[in-house]
């Protein structure tokens, strides 16, 4: 409970900070969600170089996918991702029924609205993560019913 904190607390502070400097320069929504994601773009590079240091290197795409679940969301979200898919096509879908950076806000459906600030910082570090394995991606991500989401990676 109390590293969850340690995660929660500065990512809750983050977002608040980059919406109030919008509020006052009168920035769009897109662009707060662009800035909170480029933020965590480094954070994932850095991750990863510290996490593949003494790994043997990946054969495919596939299994950079298959790191990102189960070690990269590991060490970061203390659980593997739920479900993996793909279509083989340069598209991979990863599911969280869970995701942890949402479990305190899923209270009620008041803040679907809200969720898509705090993806941002996971789609960032996701995006990192693929761009120091050398794989140029573009992340979404959505929410149907909180806490769970799933995070389109395309290649």
């Amino acid at each position: 409970m109390a590293d969850e904190a340690l995660v929660l607390l500065p990512l809750k502070e983050m977002v608040s900070g980059v919406y109030k400097s919008a509020k006052q320069g009168e920035v769009e929504n897109g662009q707060c969600i662009t800035k909170l994601e480029n933020m965590e773009f480094g954070v994932g590079q850095g991750l990863t170089e510290r996490f593949t240091e003494d790994t043997a290197r990946f054969k495919d795409e596939l299994d950079i996918m298959k790191f990102i679940c189960k070690d990269f969301w590991t060490t970061v979200l203390k659980k593997q991702i739920d479900n993996l898919r793909t279509n083989h096509q340069s598209i991979y879908v990863l599911q969280d029924n869970k995701f942890r950076l949402l479990t305190q806000m899923s209270a009620g459906k008041q803040y679907l609205e809200h969720a898509s600030k705090y993806l941002a910082f996971t789609c960032g570090l996701i995006r990192g993560d693929l761009s120091n394995l050398g794989i140029k991606s573009i992340i979404t991500a959505e929410v149907s019913s909180m806490p769970a989401c799933k995070f389109q990676v395309m290649v």
